[in-house]
């Protein structure tokens, strides 16, 4: 069953063209991987797909958006921001509602960030950067996930550690990496990019990374 749909003669920036014409039904329950050269779409495929469907999506974008001024609590709270008032969001930017950190701790534990929970975000290294956008996009709970190089900046074990924490989190997924290997162990369908045109969609179990190693 498809559960977002994107069509369009093409997508990109101002007057620029950078992909198109776009045909994509993603369908509930699939975890879906773009792949492709650094600059050939993916980010801009990603982005459109999240302002046409926002109330469905969580999203972890490649530049993460974290307000490094305040602590990993805070960020991880925002993915629920618009669930509560405006009073209720300002008190606990205050003084964090004890029932929200109870609910935080144990995704920033699943994470290895437990101990970094009221630590500054600037004052963290890359990668726990990147784990604090990853528990963020948990903490909101959407249906869909759209995560733009999520492991990027982890190591291979911990790379994979969040890649199976996303995938049991989320039952439908669009996220985009290079790692062909990985793109294979955990998506169930693979869409190549190349020249500004989708030029592969296939299940990920009738390909190989030798294959997928000509888009790069």
């Amino acid at each position: 069953m498809s559960l977002l749909a994107i069509q369009s003669d093409a997508l990109g920036y101002g007057d620029q063209r950078v992909l198109g014409p776009v045909s994509l039904d993603i369908r509930a329950g699939e975890h879906l991987i773009l792949l492709g050269k650094s600059g050939c779409g993916k980010s801009t495929l990603l982005n459109h797909i999240y302002s046409e469907n926002r109330r469905e999506c969580a999203l972890i974008p490649q530049g993460l958006g974290l307000v490094e001024c305040l602590s990993v609590f805070h960020n991880v709270y925002m993915g629920r921001l618009p669930r509560y008032t405006v009073l209720h969001n300002i008190r606990n930017l205050i003084r964090p509602a004890q029932a929200r950190v109870a609910e935080i701790l144990p995704l920033l534990e699943r994470l290895g960030l437990a101990a970094k929970c009221f630590s500054q975000v600037a004052d963290l290294s890359g990668g726990q950067q990147q784990r604090v956008a990853v528990a963020r996009a948990l903490f909101q709970d959407a249906p869909v996930l759209l995560a733009d190089e999520p492991v990027s900046a982890l190591d291979g074990p911990e790379a994979d550690r969040v890649m199976s924490l996303l995938g049991q989190n989320f039952a439908t997924a669009v996220i985009t990496l290079h790692d062909v290997d990985r793109a294979l162990r955990y998506g169930q369908r693979i869409i190549a990019i190349q020249n500004g045109e989708l030029v592969l969609d296939q299940p990920s179990g009738r390909l190989t990374a030798s294959a997928l190693n000509e888009f790069y």
